[in-house]
């Protein structure tokens, strides 16, 4: 597999010159090159969600890298981790609390890739603002803040690429940097297809819902699609209920009318 001739990850220059660095890039290529049915899915899921998470980053300052590390951390979907870590950017609940990301019996935003995407932004924005470096930062969302700064003091390096690391974490930016190499050039790497094959995105209308739905099954009916699509629609929606509290409004996507959302059968609908 071929390396590239320059990489930069957030406008980071990767040090190619360096065997270690090579070889450890070379690894994670080959890695994903050989894992070819997922990451082909990761391409082809990327047609759809990088749209939403894309201006998210640029409209927060954070760099459109950081849309790859989206993909090593769940293949972009709903995830959970052994450890209970939760969607797309894989947080635990006590880090996402802490990012205003509500965990409750009926909603888990680490579910709802737009305040997700939004909650990541600050974390890896305080990052950079502790470190100077995207690197570094993309880094402390795997192993924290804490633990990279520790290590780095501890060896008195600055750099993600002079600092020894656990084996996860180590690895954490290469498993970015492979995924940038070949969505910037799937061909190289053997992945050939056109738009047709990818997944386009939903084409949805938001509702305003400032009351609690009892039944979400008939919230569905009632807006001609069914349970089923909601909860694609809407994976932060974790009960078959949702209990609205005074003063708080939620936005619940359903489809639009011949989209390829529509309901099989209208047989229950009509009624």
């Amino acid at each position: 597999m071929p390396l590239p001739q320059k990489l930069d990850f957030s406008n980071e220059p990767v040090p190619l010159n360096n065997l270690l660095v090579q070889e450890s890039l070379d690894k994670e290529i080959h890695t994903n090159v050989y894992w070819h049915s997922n990451t082909f899915f990761y391409l082809k899921r990327a047609a759809r969600y990088f749209p939403i998470i894309e201006p998210i980053l640029k409209e927060n300052g954070v760099p459109d890298d950081f849309k790859y590390l989206a993909v090593i951390e769940s293949g972009l979907i709903n995830a959970t981790s052994p450890s209970g870590a939760k969607g797309f950017w894989q947080f635990m609940s006590k880090t996402a609390t802490g990012y205003d990301l509500e965990i409750s019996e009926d909603v888990d935003e680490r579910n709802h890739l737009v305040k997700s995407t939004l909650a990541a932004c600050e974390y890896l924005k305080e990052g950079y603002k502790k470190f100077g470096s995207w690197t570094l930062a993309a880094a402390s969302y795997n192993m924290g803040k804490a633990g990279l700064e520790s290590q780095l003091i501890k060896q008195q390096v600055s750099n993600y690429y002079d600092v020894l690391l656990n084996a996860e974490t180590a690895r954490y930016v290469y498993r970015i940097l492979a995924v940038k190499c070949i969505f910037e050039s799937p061909q190289s790497y053997g992945f050939n297809f056109t738009s047709d094959d990818l997944y386009q995105p939903f084409k949805t209308k938001v509702i305003s819902v400032d009351s609690t739905i009892v039944d979400l099954v008939e919230f569905a009916k009632m807006n001609q699609t069914n349970y089923k699509t909601l909860k694609v629609l809407n994976p932060w929606l974790i009960n078959d209920k949702l209990e609205v509290k005074n003063g708080v409004v939620y936005q619940i996507e359903i489809p639009e009318k011949g989209t390829g959302l529509d309901v099989v059968s209208m047989d229950a609908y009509n009624k």
